[in-house]
């Protein structure tokens, strides 16, 4: 698994838990080491020992965790910059959903080595859409949950979803979840400008 995931993860903990709370998992991964480095490279042994290590620590489901983690990469400001490439998909949460096809392409200008499951938005009628997530990342589509949650957000408007499972029930096929529009403007949006400031 890409780095750069694990250190999101790493991330989320840290920021929401504290500095003890991700030494204590680290130390119950039994890894060798306490900290990821974004752009090097891990076995699937050992993202699954931190993600284990995780749900034990937290007492609570991974799929939740994870949601919580994607939710934290839109609203946290230490994340912005992810916040800022998902907001370039559209001026309103409809286009914005339909630029998610193009995600994993755009996540590979940015980090060329970061491959994500291909994503492809299928609307059903006006205001309910479909997001099927291909297989390749477990887990993936449960951050992409928290994703979706946290863009409705900024977008100020109010969305459900539902995480449905695999498209034919067996655990190699695509994951899909149900997105309902319930009402656009809300709540009002969070701010956001094209030009990124310096300080």
């Amino acid at each position: 698994m890409h780095g750069l995931i694990n250190r999101a993860i790493q991330a989320f903990v840290v920021s929401t838990y504290g500095e003890d709370r991700w030494a204590n998992i680290m130390e119950s991964a039994d890894l060798g080491f306490s900290e990821f480095e974004a752009m090097l490279f891990y076995t699937d042994a050992q993202s699954t020992k931190m993600l284990r290590a995780l749900e034990r620590s937290q007492e609570r489901a991974l799929s939740e965790i994870l949601e919580d983690t994607g939710t934290f990469l839109v609203s946290n400001p230490q994340v912005e910059a992810l916040r800022r490439l998902l907001r370039f998909g559209g001026v309103n949460y409809v286009e914005f959903l339909h630029s998610l096809d193009d995600l994993p392409d755009r996540a590979r200008l940015a980090v060329a080595d970061l491959h994500l499951p291909a994503l492809e938005l299928v609307e059903i009628s006006p205001g309910q859409f479909d997001l099927i997530c291909q297989p390749g990342l477990p887990g993936f589509a449960f951050v992409l949950m928290g994703v979706l949650r946290a863009m409705a957000d900024d977008y100020g408007d109010l969305v459900i979803l539902d995480y449905r499972g695999t498209q034919d029930g067996t655990d190699q096929s695509a994951e899909v979840i149900s997105i309902t529009l319930v009402e656009t403007d809300f709540a009002e949006g969070r701010t956001f400008d094209l030009g990124a400031h310096s300080l």
